[in-house]
């Protein structure tokens, strides 16, 4: 395998990845029961970037990392790694957190909703906390495999940086040529 196309097979896993991150906390997680005052007792939808806003900046990062992937160096893929391992652990933590306190995590939707802060009603969780979890996990995992996989990776390319050309030198004393080498960098002096 190719270095380039390691670097490429990452790229897309994390770009991947930050996808399904972020699809993660789109669904309704909870779902529960507020009053108000003129509609009475109103079923109320929670989604998981409602109670869980760190998902949706972990996928960002996980984003970011990923077009990253192709552009750093040796050291650069370690910062990577860590970014995204980070944000899997977000991920998890945010979602534990919310798991942990459904109630709480949800009041300031309803509170928002219904004016009320009051819940009327138990709160039901769906399936996508725990995917969440799952996903939260394997962004940690590919953390690793980004580690393990980037030893063989090649250095970034030289392709775009600037190079340094030997000035020539000037025969005889010309102001034009004299700015055109302080623009280049050197000294005519």
């Amino acid at each position: 395998m190719s270095s380039r196309a390691g670097r490429g097979r990452a790229a897309v896993l994390l770009l991947v990845l930050a996808g399904v991150t972020a699809l993660s906390a789109v669904p309704v997680w909870f779902t529960t029961s507020g009053t108000t005052a003129l509609a009475g007792s109103v079923d109320i939808s929670v989604h998981g970037t409602d109670v869980a806003p760190g998902i949706l900046a972990a996928a960002v990062a996980i984003l970011a990392a990923g077009l990253a992937t192709g552009l750093v160096g040796r050291v650069g893929r370690w910062v990577v790694a860590v970014v995204v391992a980070g944000c899997g652990v977000l991920v998890v933590a945010t979602t534990v957190s919310a798991l942990s306190d459904p109630a709480a995590a949800v009041a300031p939707v309803v509170a928002a909703q219904t004016g009320i802060g009051h819940l009327a009603g138990p709160v039901a969780s769906s399936a996508w906390p725990t995917i969440a979890i799952a996903v939260g996990a394997v962004d940690v995992l590919a953390a690793g495999w980004l580690v393990v996989a980037s030893r063989r990776w090649s250095g970034p390319t030289r392709r775009y940086q600037a190079t340094t050309a030997p000035a020539a030198p000037a025969a005889t004393p010309d102001e034009r040529a004299d700015w055109d080498a302080l623009s280049r960098g050197d000294d005519p002096s």
